[in-house]
């Protein structure tokens, strides 16, 4: 691959001098994998229920869209490894000045898929974009430290910050670097990764193609085809009967038996994904903390965590799971007691009982979930109605305009414990305390002091019961015999092809 200037050892230091830090994780991108041959011709077919809505991470594109793009399509100035580490990718070098507010970046000679070269520009502009009014951007608040950004001359890129943020070059690890002529990309795509978009069936597929003319080095297949299916059971099948190659996560822990048997491999990683009840706290009864941890002590998340699973995945107790280190075991913080929990209500009022709507996608595990859930709650009087809507039906309605009691959803965003700083994200948690030690980690001088800022806020979403965390899914793919190079964490959904080789 291109020679990077500084190398991998000098952006590290450059790491380590802003504090940033690197996940626990486990070792290695692909389990049985790396001793098998592949042949580089042959087209490898991914499985998935993870279809994204748009193919645009600013707009919604939900995590399906990370799962395909980032790293295969579109890159960033640096790359987030499978073990959560962090490498230079289309900067090539990175000057950081003494306070910390200055970031001076050269860029790699690297070309769009249209062709067009590379330029500061084209960084300027997708900083910008990923900023910008218009964005909904996951990771926009954490990068709206971002002051001003200039494209010093065609391959160097100076970016000013507002205040010091100890983790900025990971968070421009998520942040694509896309062509500013490009114009809509919801649909189509010019980023500078190996592959290219090839076609795109919205409701059943998308095919990438391998970018001969790739800055870097070439993949290790003949193209990447992602499958999706609407249920686990079809998704099964297809793995069975060799419609495809391997799949992403597997939701169906029914299975995982029969697919041993049959000499699958089984691939278990670290997750980051987080099934939650979340609330809207602008509303009541939900800005009643009372209320909020009623909910969570009628719930038995270990039923239902064995129920879902079957001894796999663990219980948690706020947005924090163990691999990250500001992770305290606040599993038992709000325990499971429908005493206490109907103690909570009288105190707030609601001894009687109340009503409210779970809003909740038609995809993965939550409609499941929400009946657990509704006949949880029925034993301390309170009514749970389930409306099941589509992901893109999520997006607008609940994340996008707010409008919503409650919703179930799988947060898979590593380092997310940030969204509780954001009064403004869609469950609207407002707490001045936490938002000033989230603000103030970012500022930190040391990983020392970021991380005890993060435990102080850990600790008081998780008393404040500012949403149900009801359990960490465990991180499990399943692959055909023969095929390798498969990443094995479930890092926000990143999901990198162009090591996979089928024999």
């Amino acid at each position: 691959m291109t020679s990077r200037g500084l190398s991998r050892f000098a952006v590290a230091t450059a790491a380590a001098t802003a504090g940033l830090l690197v996940l626990a994780g486990c070792s290695g991108a692909a389990d049985p994998a790396d001793s098998a041959a592949g042949d580089s011709n042959v087209e490898i077919v991914v499985g998935s229920q993870n279809e994204p809505t748009n193919l645009d991470q600013i707009f919604g594109g939900s995590s399906g869209v990370t799962e395909v793009f980032t790293g295969n399509v579109y890159e960033g100035l640096f790359r987030i490894t499978d073990d959560a580490e962090v490498e230079p990718l289309l900067a090539s070098s990175t000057e950081i000045s003494d306070d910390g507010l200055t970031y001076t970046f050269t860029l790699e000679e690297a070309t769009f898929h249209s062709g067009k070269e590379l330029t500061a520009e084209d960084v300027k502009y997708s900083l910008e974009r990923f900023v910008g009014e218009e964005s909904i951007a996951a990771r926009k608040r954490q990068l709206s430290v971002i002051d001003t950004v200039t494209a010093v001359d065609d391959k160097t890129v100076e970016v000013t910050l507002s205040q010091p943020s100890i983790s900025f070059t990971y968070n421009l690890g998520y942040v694509w670097i896309v062509n500013e002529d490009a114009g809509d990309l919801t649909a189509s795509e010019d980023g500078t990764g190996p592959y290219a978009l090839a076609d795109y069936r919205k409701g059943d597929s998308i095919s990438l193609e391998v970018n001969d003319e790739y800055w870097g080095d070439a993949p290790a297949n003949g193209g990447v085809v992602y499958q999706y299916y609407a249920d686990p059971t079809a998704l099964n099948n297809a793995l069975t009967t060799g419609a495809v190659d391997l799949v992403t996560s597997q939701s169906n822990p029914d299975s995982i038996g029969e697919f041993e048997a049959a000499g699958f491999q089984i691939i278990e990683g670290t997750s980051t994904t987080k099934e939650l009840l979340a609330f809207n706290d602008r509303v009541a009864p939900f800005d009643d903390v009372r209320v909020r941890k009623a909910i969570y002590s009628a719930i038995d998340r270990e039923k239902l965590l064995d129920a879902i699973w079957d001894g796999r995945g663990e219980l948690i107790g706020s947005m924090v799971p163990p691999s990250e280190p500001w992770y305290i075991d606040l599993a038992d913080n709000n325990p499971y007691d429908p005493e206490l929990s109907e103690q909570l209500l009288a105190e707030a009022g609601q001894s009687g009982g109340f009503t409210f709507t779970v809003d909740t996608p038609d995809s993965g595990v939550h409609s499941t979930v929400a009946e657990f859930l509704k006949s949880e709650l029925a034993k301390v009087g309170i009514t749970l109605e389930i409306n099941i809507i589509t992901d893109d039906e999520w997006y607008q309605k609940v994340y996008t305009e707010k409008n919503f009691e409650a919703t179930l959803q799988g947060h898979v965003n590593d380092r997310d414990i940030n969204f509780y700083g954001n009064p403004d994200f869609y469950w609207g948690y407002d707490n001045a305390d936490v938002q000033t030690w989230l603000a103030d980690s970012e500022a930190a001088a040391s990983v020392e002091e970021q991380t005890e800022l993060i435990k102080k806020a850990n600790q008081q979403i998780s008393d404040d019961a500012a949403s149900v965390w009801l359990y960490l899914n465990p991180q499990l793919r399943i692959a055909a015999e023969g095929v390798s190079g498969v990443p094995k964490n479930g890092l926000n959904s990143l999901f990198y092809v162009s090591d996979i080789t089928k024999a």
